[in-house]
């Protein structure tokens, strides 16, 4: 097994002018492998379980909780809201209008403003969470009502497969409805969330500005 700093050296390689952030997707690793990727330079870690996040957090060194950004990039109940908003900087997987108003709410009552991201369906798979590219329009018309979320990008979880040319399209595909987004709505989406192990490379040539990456940096 190589160690993180040896991962992440390759990955650096493999995209070597990317200029955005590589997130640490920690659910599957214990701290210590957490304080190895941050001793390796890493400051983006990525959780998908809110109380498992929750718990890690309180463990590791105060060094590392202060000088790192944490990322929810599960599926966020909206029960489970108020644990997820000031704990988080970046919350990558709203999907509904009705879970951006739970934060904005939630974020306004604390203080702050969250910073969110809109999961979009784009390869309308069932199994997904997201929503449907035809559903954005809704959203975009009436997120700017909400003072309690900044909404900074779009995320996309791609297909698991191995055809390139549809991964491609996928990545694309999120791309120019960022785009699209931003001309219709005078909207500044600075962040693409998009790229995991298995296609990152592809995804980084598409325009992703986030990559998830758990398997590829601690295998």
């Amino acid at each position: 097994m190589k160690s993180v700093a040896e991962n992440l050296n390759q990955i650096k390689t493999d995209i070597p002018n990317f200029q955005g952030k590589i997130i640490a997707v920690t659910k599957y690793v214990d701290d210590n492998k957490v304080i190895e990727a941050y001793n390796a330079g890493l400051r983006n870690f990525g959780e998908n379980k809110v109380q498992d996040a929750i718990a890690r957090m309180k463990r590791l060194p105060s060094e590392l909780m202060e000088n790192s950004t944490w990322h929810f990039i599960g599926h966020l109940q909206s029960n489970k809201v108020r644990k997820v908003v000031g704990k988080f900087e970046y919350i990558h997987s709203v999907d509904t209008f009705s879970l951006a108003e739970k934060i904005s709410f939630v974020a306004k009552e604390i203080g702050i403003i969250q910073k969110i991201l809109i999961e979009v369906n784009i390869s309308e798979e069932k199994t997904k969470f997201g929503m449907e590219k035809t559903e954005t329009d809704e959203i975009f018309k009436n997120l700017k009502k909400l003072d309690g979320v900044s909404v900074l990008g779009l995320m996309t979880l791609a297909p698991y497969t191995s055809d390139e040319v549809f991964l491609r399209k996928v990545f694309t595909d999120l791309y120019e409805l960022r785009y699209n987004i931003q001309q219709k709505y005078h909207v500044e989406l600075p962040e693409l969330s998009m790229g995991m192990s298995s296609d990152y490379k592809i995804a980084v040539q598409q325009g992703s500005t986030m990559i998830r990456l758990g398997q590829r940096l601690f295998r």
